[in-house]
């Protein structure tokens, strides 16, 4: 039996933070890039100092980023959250803040809530240590806890805050539960559909408890409230800008406002399955040589979480332990993927599957509602582990 470790004396957390800074530190050593420095796509940074000049819109256009194009401005055209962390590093930095050690900080974070949330559950120290850094980093979030550019940012810090939602749901701290999901919708807005899993989860499990309605509703307030703040003023800012509360920009993005490209569409799943459900991870290229293709692979072995969340799934389903919780969560994670599906992209030019990343959260929240399961397998070790050393690989040929 383990012996008890007072929270102040468990240094595992140190052991993953440095775990963490020696895989980055290797991953820059063989790919380059600056482990600390700004990223070259920043358009955050230059939306955070046009806020400092009064400016709605970027005070020129910069023809290598993402800009919409409205009334013969140029916008941003991504959610603003990630900007109003730079707005005050700017004052420090200028131009040049530190965006590729922001990413890394956000994939700490998560990370570690992960792991006090494992612990929480009943894993031993190394187990959740273990599983955490491998759910965060053998994904497609690994490339992108290394580069601050402007897609990565916001995905990455939407990552730790949706984990941070779910881990201060299971800790029993609601507020800032639904003010870190509220704050992760402002950077991906389809993020929006973990209110479903998230509200589901909480009430289930309080009632289930015998807790009344009135004392299950009630340590909600504050974080409604709050929640209800940031999307007024998400709101606000979108309807200043273009008259309309839930337009971020992208339906102004030239490829989608005057090129004849469709940002959202059905046509596009077809497409996407056959790349990111049933794509390959490696194909011959002209040379002969074995390589990782350029526009992504299957999301089930790019993101493994998923596919072990699957196969609980089943195993929940034959050992007739499948609870409602589960399958809302579940459900839910299925219908977010197929959203993301219908967008023109998919996320273009990656290593693996990383709009997928936005789903990992979901199979977090699973693991955590498997009350009976407290260890890893070896089959899970290894499926996890041999992904990570494969992302490792890929990111040699497929980087930004």
């Amino acid at each position: 039996m383990q012996t008890p470790v007072h929270p102040a004396r468990d240094k595992t957390p140190l052991y993953l933070m440095l775990a963490m800074a020696a895989l980055w530190a290797l991953l820059h050593a063989m790919i380059g890039g600056s482990f600390f420095g700004p990223a070259y796509y920043n358009t955050y940074t230059r939306q955070a100092l046009a806020w400092r000049e009064g400016l709605l819109h970027l005070p020129e256009d910069v023809p290598y980023l993402e800009l919409a194009i409205y009334e013969g401005e140029y916008y941003v055209s991504f959610p603003p959250l990630p900007s109003v962390i730079l707005w005050p590093l700017t004052f420090l930095f200028g131009i040049d803040t530190p965006d590729n050690l922001l990413v890394k900080l956000y994939s700490m974070g998560a990370c570690l809530l992960m792991y006090h949330a494992l612990k929480k559950a009943g894993y031993s120290r190394g187990a959740g240590a273990g599983l955490a850094f491998l759910i965060c980093f053998a994904s497609s979030m690994l490339p992108m806890s290394m580069n601050g550019a402007v897609w990565y940012h916001a995905q990455v810090l939407a990552f730790f805050l949706t984990m941070a939602a779910v881990c201060f749901l299971t800790m029993d701290r609601p507020t800032l539960a639904l003010f870190s999901y509220a704050l992760s919708v402002a950077c991906r807005p389809f993020n929006a559909l973990y209110a479903l899993p998230l509200f589901f989860t909480w009430f289930s499990l309080h009632r289930k408890a015998g807790v009344s309605w009135r004392d299950t509703i009630r340590p909600l307030i504050p974080g409604v409230c709050l929640g209800l703040c940031v999307a007024a003023a998400i709101g606000i800012y979108n309807y200043v800008r273009f008259g309309n509360p839930l337009e971020f920009g992208h339906n102004y993005l030239p490829e989608f406002s005057f090129q004849g490209g469709i940002q959202f569409s059905l046509s596009h799943v077809g497409n996407h399955l056959k790349t990111f459900l049933w794509g390959a991870p490696l194909h011959r290229a002209e040379n002969g040589s074995w390589a990782v293709p350029l526009f992504g692979y299957s999301m089930l072995l790019a993101c493994p979480t998923l596919t072990l969340m699957l196969v609980g799934f089943l195993l929940d389903l034959v050992k007739k332990r499948m609870t409602w919780e589960k399958a809302v969560v579940l459900f839910t994670c299925v219908l977010h993927g197929f959203f993301l599906l219908f967008h023109r992209t998919f996320g273009g030019f990656q290593l693996g599957a990383r709009y997928a990343v936005d789903l990992i959260p979901y199979t977090f929240l699973y693991l955590l509602l498997t009350k009976e399961k407290k260890e890893v397998s070896p089959a899970e070790w290894a499926f996890l582990g041999l992904t990570l050393l494969f992302t490792i690989w890929g990111m040699n040929q497929v980087h930004i």
